[in-house]
């Protein structure tokens, strides 16, 4: 076989080889935003067949394999109306509840509606057996930083004492209230300003998982 033949063979092999690449990847980059059915639930055709033994699905010679890496996965869950968010990672469980499930408007004080949605979060916090428990308000960006300052830190205050109720005394605590600092939301519409209106409680996952004008805040 001249050195023709075989550049031509092995063009043709390089070819296969990303044509077979592209028919595996090609579905889910070009897969439709609002498909009629859920991704993955039907099948168009049978995957292509790949050769293993191909020189280039191998490391070049004196190539090594990047070390391992564990990657921290991220479960978000909300409700239906956002009024409650809860956040597991690999290291830490976090609830975010929204302002107005909580508290009157641009109050402190706990409606009677909070107390069982604290509960629950202190029921977690048991399971988790946490012993490091973590409380910060939030407010949206209306009116003055100082208001939302000291709104946050009450709010985070007046959660901590509900959940001190339900956790032991080996519990410790790390309340602040932070005003309109670290937005999840665009504060340039009320729904985005609703969610910023939030307190959040995070503590880190145990053996069970081994923030008038002033007045919209």
């Amino acid at each position: 076989m001249n050195s023709t033949s075989r550049s031509r063979k092995s063009a043709a092999a390089t070819a296969t080889l990303v044509a077979a690449v592209l028919t595996l990847v090609a579905p889910e980059a070009w897969a439709d935003e609002d498909p009629s059915t859920p991704p993955g639930s039907t099948t168009t055709s049978p995957p292509p067949k790949v050769d293993s033994n191909s020189p280039g699905l191998k490391l070049a010679d004196g190539a090594t394999l990047a070390p391992a890496k564990v990657l921290d996965i991220k479960s978000v869950v909300e409700d239906m109306g956002g009024e409650e968010r809860r956040e597991d990672t690999n290291t830490d469980v976090k609830f975010a509840l929204q302002a107005e499930v909580l508290f009157p408007k641009d109050s402190a004080k706990l409606n009677p509606e909070a107390s069982a949605r604290i509960r629950a979060i202190a029921d977690e916090a048991k399971n988790q057996k946490a012993t490091d428990v973590r409380v910060f308000g939030f407010t949206d960006n209306l009116g003055t930083y100082a208001h939302g300052k000291k709104l946050s830190k009450d709010r985070a205050e007046a959660v901590h004492d509900e959940l001190a109720n339900h956790l032991g005394p080996e519990v410790t605590y790390a309340v602040r209230g932070y005003s309109e600092d670290y937005p999840i939301a665009d504060n340039g519409s009320e729904e985005g300003r609703k969610k910023n209106r939030r307190v959040e409680v995070s503590f880190p996952r145990g053996a069970a998982g081994a923030p008038s004008a002033e007045g919209g805040r």
